[in-house]
């Protein structure tokens, strides 16, 4: 990443969060697919949905800034994360075991996504972007509920 000030690091991390998420809308559905718990099955079809909201908003931010996005660089670390997650999927756990590492799967996800869109939301405002500080923030309380969700059921339900 070439930056020559703070703008441009800004673009590279909304970038950088868009590829994530055009990456997660394909893992997603095979991670849904994997599972062997219904509860977390419709836990990842709905943050599947979640994600394509997400996307429509980086677009619209995008927008909002005069940014091409049509060709991004791929995010390295989402394109990691999935990747450990498609091997647990590969692994031949048994079905309570393997819904457990999808979770923690999952979760890694998350994480990566609130810290980014922490950030991208904390640049938002220090540039004066309050409207798309808004808009970052709403996708960033979206992530951290799904967190909280996952753990739910990971506690109250899969890791019986």
């Amino acid at each position: 990443m070439k930056t020559k000030g703070f703008t441009d690091l800004f673009e590279h991390e909304l970038k950088d969060l868009y590829s994530a998420e055009k990456q997660l809308t394909k893992a997603l559905p095979k991670m849904a697919k994997a599972t062997t718990n219904d509860e977390l099955r419709q836990a990842f079809e709905r943050h599947l949905e979640e994600t394509e909201t997400h996307i429509e908003r980086l677009e619209n931010i995008f927008q909002q800034l005069d940014i091409s996005y049509g060709r991004v660089e791929k995010c390295k670390a989402m394109e990691g994360l999935i990747e450990e997650g498609k091997k647990v999927m590969e692994e031949g756990l048994e079905p309570l075991v393997l819904d457990a590492a999808l979770i923690c799967a999952a979760q890694r996800v998350e994480h990566y996504e609130i810290a980014a869109y922490g950030c991208a939301r904390t640049f938002a405002r220090q540039l004066g972007h309050d409207e798309i500080a808004n808009l970052l923030q709403q996708t960033l309380d979206e992530e951290g509920a799904t967190d909280k969700k996952l753990t739910k059921l990971a506690e109250g339900v899969v890791n019986k």
